[in-house]
């Protein structure tokens, strides 16, 4: 059925003797969203996503991914999925283009590889060993694996842990292609930039629960969290801020100033104090809410990598 959620969880639960993984998750995914998880390292992200990938089995609860059930029906599963596993290693020795054909001889259905390799800028590399690759080649590599067999769903475990600022943002373009072709997109990752990019909607987990669901903007806009703004001033005196209007509070350490507030002429008030007091400033920037403050306040832990 077109219109049937691509995903749907209810009261997952996944424990690992005493330890809790997955308490009692419950959410659906509609096709052709880009879906993400945030949260911490141990907060039950990846048990969630192997759990519905049929890598693991649940204590209880139930999954069902494009109407099947992941752990009783997972060949049938596999053939529709495309994954991008956490940890993902190869030999060496191996040449991109036999990797390929290795990964392509596992399915009853692939797509031809070489204008995948096109589209992810790997043509070049189809004679390379996969050990000579870079990092970025290498994940490139794995989307090209996870999408031989034209799935409908593809898994993105952490797929920019590690790669440098352009490297991520490449990615990022990968994945907005990716749902382009009316694919779902199932994430979990560790940066709120990320999130707030590629994501539809994002769910917050920590603790293997569900904090928070929804839209990156909506999520953010709930928080009714302050603007900030930032800048060094020497010798200044946090307490010529704090009776500006639409000023919260203002917070100082090592000449580094950061006025909290609401309203869109908070930087402007800053910026006429500032003159007015005849204080020479620099690096002054404005900050806006992000999800990482979402997920403090919602948490009271720093994110965690």
């Amino acid at each position: 059925m077109a219109d049937a959620p691509a995903i749907v969880l209810e009261a997952l639960h996944k424990s690992y003797g005493d330890v809790r993984a997955v308490d009692g998750i419950s959410f659906s995914v509609p096709r052709g969203e880009i879906f993400g998880m945030v949260g911490p390292n141990g907060a039950g992200k990846t048990t969630t996503i192997e759990c519905l990938e049929g890598l693991r089995k649940p204590s209880f609860g139930t999954a069902r991914v494009l109407g099947l059930d992941p752990e009783r029906q997972g060949y049938e599963l596999r053939e529709r999925i495309g994954v991008q596993l956490q940890s993902s290693a190869l030999p060496d020795r191996l040449k991109v283009r036999e990797i390929l054909d290795l990964f392509s001889a596992f399915y009853r259905k692939s797509v031809p590889w070489p204008p995948l390799l096109d589209e992810l800028g790997l043509a070049e590399k189809a004679g390379a060993h996969f050990g000579k690759l870079s990092g970025g080649q290498k994940q490139r590599l794995f989307i090209a694996l996870a999408l031989l067999n034209d799935p409908e769903i593809v898994f993105l475990d952490e797929l920019t842990t590690g790669l440098d600022p352009q490297a991520r943002r490449a990615m990022w373009d990968l994945v907005k292609g990716i749902r382009a072709k009316g694919k779902t997109v199932f994430l979990t990752t560790h940066y709120m930039e990320e999130a707030t990019q590629l994501c539809d909607r994002v769910a917050v987990i920590d603790h293997g629960r569900i904090v928070a669901l929804d839209s990156p903007a909506r999520l953010i806009a709930s928080l009714g969290a302050e603007n900030r703004v930032v800048f060094t001033a020497e010798g200044a005196d946090p307490g010529l801020f704090r009776a500006l209007p639409g000023v919260s509070r203002v917070e100082s350490a090592e000449g580094r100033i950061a006025v909290y507030g609401a309203g869109d002429d908070l930087v402007v008030h800053v910026v006429m104090a500032l003159a007015g007091a005849k204080i020479k400033f620099r690096d002054l920037r404005t900050e806006q809410p992000t999800l990482e403050d979402v997920f403090l306040v919602l948490t009271g832990a720093a994110m965690r990598e």
